[in-house]
Parts: structure tokens; C-alpha cells; sequence
């Protein structure tokens, strides 16, 4: 073969070794992020004092157009219930 086609394939050769790399690096990155995003949904959620039933309320009232601050009565009146009083602040500040 000719010297511009085997250094032509030795380019490829290389720039597919680092196509793989970065495929793995980028895979790991995203199980990462994904890991990390449930947990902060599972904090805020476990702050919030709500059972899967309320959060399921939550979810849909908001699905349906009710602004993100306002939560409807029937929502939080059961979650005081809970014996779980530890804040936002509190948890943020173990992290």
C-alpha cells in the first residue's frame, strides 16, 4: 500500500479509538447525572413529607396548569400527618 493511504488508516484507526473512548466517558457521564438527578428528586420529595399517593396528586394538578407554588389543600393537609420534620435547610446542610 501506499504511505498516505497507511497513514490515512492509521488516522482512522485512532480517531475510532478515541470515538470509543469518548462513547464510554459519555455513557459513564450520563449514568452519573441520572443517579444523581433521582437522588435530588428523592430528597426533595422525602422533604416534602409526600407519599407516593400525593406526589402522584401533586403531578397531575401541575400537569394540569396549576402554578408550581400553588399545591392544593387536599395535597398537603394529609402530609402533616408524617412524623418526619426535617427540613430543607436541615438536609442541605448533611450534604
Amino acid at each position: 500500500m501506499s504511505i498516505k493511504l497507511d497513514k490515512l488508516g492509521a488516522d482512522r484507526d485512532r480517531a475510532l479509538r478515541k470515538r470509543n473512548e469518548w462513547d464510554a466517558k459519555f455513557k459513564e457521564l450520563d449514568r452519573l447525572y441520572k443517579e444523581r438527578e433521582n437522588t435530588e428528586i428523592h430528597d426533595i420529595v422525602h422533604a416534602a413529607n409526600l407519599t407516593p399517593d400525593q406526589l402522584a396528586q401533586l403531578l397531575q394538578s401541575l400537569g394540569h396548569g396549576l402554578p408550581a407554588g400553588e399545591i392544593p389543600e387536599e395535597i398537603i393537609e394529609p402530609a402533616t400527618e408524617n412524623t418526619n420534620t426535617t427540613s430543607m435547610e436541615e438536609i442541605e446542610d448533611e450534604a
